[in-house]
């Protein structure tokens, strides 16, 4: 009873205690994150690798299997299963409940590390992710464009995703369903078979020319100089000048051999805003991060990015889960 009766006899003093306290909730109210789902994490692990140009059958003797290997000695796992298709295999993982996620995420990072230099030439770095609610996109964005169709990938990555990956709390910005500039070097069978050729050696002397090659360095007074020899081609049309071989003493010109094209790549995806083929540019947010916050700060700077791209190009948010959070809490 002291307490109540402390309480009682100075009015002023609890509440000013009150007060503090209230004070403190508020404060600590409004830094509480806020998000559509709690954080989870699925206890689910992927690794996805791209081998361009080669067969369903191929990556999965080639790439699946010996990933495979490595990893179904991971601690805790569950369950594995893997998907080959042509250029790409992905394998999950799947690990026991209450498993550290970070520590398992190491472990296999470790494991893909020690195989990747046995795998075929040609394979990307193995990408390995983990599954979370962090993973659900805060806003998701639409580009459509006309004239600059052909440069629109180039174009979102280096002036919407670049900038808005440096707002605050943002964790990924990617752009998808945006056709890339390919380079096609069409090689003609017939010509192969004249010169002796094979077609692992154009692809060889293409991947060797097209090098910048550092050449050392040299000193005048106090000053050090750098020097690099730069082989990488800055014109499609530089290829034709390569010499892939030589027959009857003449030099072989990959013109000889090939023609080149500079065009895009087919479209693995497809984006289509009211009935306009578009790109997408997904957002999301780094763990912890205040999903209303992320949200409101790329809508504010779409403006002032929509006015530095081309007269054609187009944005608009196609999604913004901000919005049920913001109806949720009101």
């Amino acid at each position: 009873m002291k307490i109540y009766e402390t309480a009682v006899k100075n009015p002023v003093g609890t509440s000013l205690i009150f007060i503090g306290v209230v004070l403190i909730g508020l404060l600590f109210y409004r830094q509480l994150p806020i998000d559509l789902y709690p954080n989870i994490d699925l206890n689910i692990v992927s690794v996805m690798t791209s081998y361009s140009g080669a067969g369903a059958q191929d990556v999965e003797a080639n790439v699946t299997r010996p990933l495979e290997d490595v990893l179904n000695t991971t601690e805790k796992l569950k369950e594995i299963t893997s998907q080959s298709r042509d250029g790409l295999s992905m394998i999950m993982l799947e690990f026991d409940f209450g498993t550290d996620m970070d520590a398992v995420m190491n472990d296999v990072r470790d494991k893909v590390s020690l195989i990747s230099g046995f795998l075929p030439d040609g394979t990307e770095d193995p990408m390995i992710l983990k599954f979370s609610s962090d993973m659900i996109p805060v806003v998701v964005l639409s580009a459509t464009a006309e004239e600059s169709a052909g440069a629109l990938y180039k174009i979102l990555d280096e002036q919407v995703a670049n900038p808005l990956n440096r707002i605050s709390g943002v964790g990924t910005v990617s752009v998808g369903g945006a056709p890339q500039r390919e380079i096609q070097v069409n090689v003609v069978p017939a010509k192969l078979e004249a010169y002796n050729m094979s077609l692992e050696q154009i692809a060889q002397v293409i991947a060797a020319e097209n090098l910048n090659v550092p050449a050392g360095n040299f000193d005048i007074g106090s000053q050090t100089y750098m020097l690099r020899l730069e082989g990488e081609f800055k014109n499609s049309r530089d290829l034709n000048n390569i010499v892939v071989g030589n027959s009857m003493g003449r030099p072989v010109y990959l013109r000889d051999v090939a023609t080149v094209s500079d065009t895009l790549e087919s479209r693995v995806q497809e984006n289509y805003t009211n009935g306009r083929r578009s790109a997408s540019i997904i957002v999301q947010k780094q763990s912890g991060a205040n999903t209303v916050a992320i949200a409101d700060a790329v809508k504010a700077e779409l403006p002032g990015l929509q006015e530095t791209l081309p007269p054609d190009i187009h944005i608009e948010a196609l999604m913004d889960t901000s919005d049920y959070i913001k109806t949720s809490i009101n």
